[in-house]
């Protein structure tokens, strides 16, 4: 043994920071379960759509970017603060960085808070956050990554343990996820536009959507896993060789499998394809880590039943498996036929969240919470009642929307004896799972009231707390790199730096493989002659569509399904999006596909609709829209606005450039003569017009080709 390694040093792990984002995990829980209680009861109950800035469209989106990036980011953040530091035998490098890392943090939660609601939003499923905030999240990101690198290399362990390569391949991935698909063109502070379009957005926007999932809500959550379940249960990691396969095959795998969430759209075939392969393939390492975790505990299962972490955590992987077994699973086609756009998904994205994030997060907080205020939990009752009302609110959650989509998917096919659609109103759907939608909001209640149990619980715990908390003390010996004869991945574990690069590569190329031939290759996104840009109008009313959260409840794609195309009318084409920034494709029906509106319903109907749709349509659950008939519409930016889309190179002209905003006013003074002429006067200068506009417009430069024509686009 070296000299160095005889040198005990004694030095204390910073656990303030640790207690900061144990807090904020929990107020986060508490807001993002609330917020999505509120948006199930708006579908169970139009009428708790309180206004503009409290409808489900503007809602929604502060309710997944609560869950994911306040509740569990904040939890990931505790979590990795707490192990890294033990296993690394070390102290952050840098106690300011991390005070940095989390009041940036917050900061970017509360303005995600602010902004949303007002209907600030770039449109983009998990990355709605607007320019200026996305630039705070990537500075705020990088930090985090330097101080946990500078960390990791100056540790006092020679090998760097297993939870510590799932934390770093998720710090990298994640910032370049971020950074790519966060590329706009900025219009002002509050608005940009996408810098991809139609095929090429909607294929990096899922390149991103669902490795978020896998790199904010899996890898992270999994490095918890291997160190915390272990701690907890009190016995070793089960196998060394199978954390090491995990480990690869998942980062390798995972970032090729977005593109199944575009099955049967305008995506070339071929990248479906290739993401429903991957995906299929990822239930092996995702079932190997599962397997993993649940083996650990050989030996200790009679601990579960006792020790309320075990509890969450068991529970947590159990559905953890059952995710990413249904995962797989829908991204087969003819699976993925009957489940896409329906509450299925929903209730997939749900039994993720609240079952493996949500009870892997509050197993984490019943662990650290004594150990960081250095006194016993408050109630063990309590959070066992939590544990079970919890469980409970997850299955009627996940069951409900199970059977709610199931039935969505084969009411929307359904033919009858002649051929016919057998239910031909879309809000015929929406009447039969409307019983589903209450079950679901007796399950998010029961789930918040078990997140209200462990907050009180929490708090009772923390007053009790001795009034000095010192950080916990510990002991460590220099690093000592001493050549030793080890296998490949043990020398690859003393080299940081070079394991950091190796996961780098296997994101990058795998990323590269996927995008750039849908990029470069023009055949994959052939032009349409027929397709024209919006006009200047079109544009205000489609940002205007886009800031209400519309593209929430309304696709723009009809699939090449019998079903769909007897629906909606002939199926969507790749050329048809290529002046979307960005893309509306969609991922969910709450109300039906709009890719074929134009002229299907007069001006008129449009307005009185938006006004109350229960005028139109008595059975409807969509939110009210009275406020566009009263405000005035703003067009003093509207030259900009074409501008910016030149830029991106929508082919306006000149012409309609410096003319943008009269030409603006010319329809919309037409569209508002029209609505005067059948009663309702007074509308050329408000927001329906531009909206109307929009609406009419979607679909009309195709309306003269056939549906039995060529499939040129496709």
């Amino acid at each position: 043994m070296s000299q160095a390694a005889q040198t005990v040093e004694r030095f204390r792990y910073d656990d303030a920071i640790v207690r900061k984002f144990a807090l904020a995990t929990l107020l986060w829980g508490v807001v993002g379960m609330l917020v999505g209680v509120i948006i199930a009861a708006q579908l169970a109950f139009h009428e708790l759509n309180l206004g503009q800035y409290l409808t489900f469209g503007r809602l929604r989106p502060l309710h997944t970017n609560a869950v994911i990036f306040a509740f569990a980011g904040n939890a990931i953040f505790c979590g990795m603060y707490y192990s890294s530091q033990r296993v690394l035998k070390t102290r952050m490098w840098s106690d300011a960085l991390s005070k940095i890392h989390f009041w940036g943090w917050q900061l970017i939660i509360v303005s995600a808070a602010i902004t949303l609601p007002m209907g600030i939003t770039q449109g983009k499923e998990y990355a709605e956050l607007e320019w200026p905030i996305d630039v705070a999240i990537a500075v705020v990101w990088v930090l985090f990554i330097v101080n946990y690198m500078m960390t990791v290399f100056k540790r006092r362990e020679r090998h760097i343990y297993v939870a510590v390569w799932f934390y770093m391949a998720s710090l990298i991935t994640v910032a370049v996820l971020h950074v790519v698909n966060s590329m706009s063109i900025p219009l002002s502070l509050t608005k940009s536009y996408s810098l991809y379009a139609g095929v090429q957005d909607a294929l990096v926007q899922w390149w991103y959507g669902h490795n978020a999932v896998a790199f904010v809500l899996t890898t992270p959550f999994l490095g918890m896993m291997y160190y915390f379940l272990p701690k907890a249960a009190q016995r070793p990691v089960y196998s060394y060789r199978l954390s090491i396969i995990h480990f690869w095959s998942l980062v390798f795998l995972y970032i090729w499998a977005g593109p199944h969430h575009l099955h049967y759209t305008a995506l070339p075939d071929w990248a479906a394809t290739l993401g429903a392969a991957f995906s299929i393939m990822l239930l092996a390492p995702s079932w190997g880590g599962m397997i993993n975790g649940l083996l650990t505990l050989r030996g200790a299962w009679h601990r579960v039943s006792e020790d309320i972490v075990l509890k969450f955590f068991v529970v947590g992987l159990t559905f953890y498996g059952m995710s990413t077994f249904e995962g797989p699973m829908l991204s087969i086609k003819s699976v993925n036929a009957l489940s896409h756009y329906t509450d299925w998904t929903i209730g997939h994205v749900h039994s993720g969240a609240l079952g493996w994030n949500g009870f892997i997060s509050f197993g984490l907080l019943y662990y650290l919470v004594p150990r960081l205020w250095k006194t016993p939990m408050f109630s063990q009752k309590l959070a066992n009642a939590h544990f079970w009302i919890g469980t409970l609110g997850i299955v009627l959650y996940v069951v409900s929307m199970w059977t709610a989509g199931i039935t969505q998917g084969l009411m929307w096919r359904a033919f009858d004896e002649s051929g016919r659609l057998q239910y031909p109103d879309f809000v015929e759907t929406v009447v039969q799972i409307l019983p589903f939608y209450h079950i679901r909001l007796i399950g998010g209640l029961l789930y918040v009231a078990g997140v209200l149990m462990c907050g009180y619980n929490v708090l009772r715990t923390i007053s009790a707390a001795p009034k000095v908390l010192e950080d916990e003390e510990a002991v460590g010996t220099p690093l000592d790199l001493t050549p030793l004869q080890e296998s490949w991945h043990r020398r690859l574990e003393s080299l940081p730096g070079r394991f950091a690069l190796l996961t780098l590569v296997a994101v990058v190329v795998a990323s590269l493989f996927e995008l750039i031939p849908t990029f470069l290759i023009r055949s994959n996104v052939p032009t349409i002659a027929a397709v024209k840009p919006y006009t200047s109008l079109e544009l205000e009313g489609r940002d205007i569509y886009i800031r209400e959260g519309c593209y929430n409840c309304h696709s723009q794609m009809i699939r090449p399904l019998r079903a769909e195309v007897a629906r909606y009318g002939d199926f969507s084409k790749a050329g048809e999006s290529v002046y979307d920034h960005p893309f509306q494709w969609g991922s969910k029906r709450t109300g039906p596909d709009l890719a074929r509106q134009a002229g299907k319903y007069p001006d008129l109907w449009h307005v009185r609709h938006l006004e109350d749709p229960r005028s139109i349509v008595p059975a409807s659950i969509m939110p009210k829209y009275d406020w566009l008939l009263k405000q005035d519409l703003d067009l003093s930016r509207t030259r900009d606005k074409v501008a910016t889309m030149m830029t991106l190179g929508v082919p306006y002209t000149v012409e309609q450039l410096d003319q943008a905003e009269a030409l603006a006013r010319q329809q919309a003074a037409k569209i508002g003569q029209g609505l005067a002429e059948q009663g309702r006067p007074g509308m050329e200068n408000k927001e329906i017009v531009a909206l109307v506009a929009y609406l009419q417009r979607l679909g009309a430069d195709l309306k003269s080709q056939s549906p039995t024509g060529p499939v040129a686009g496709r």
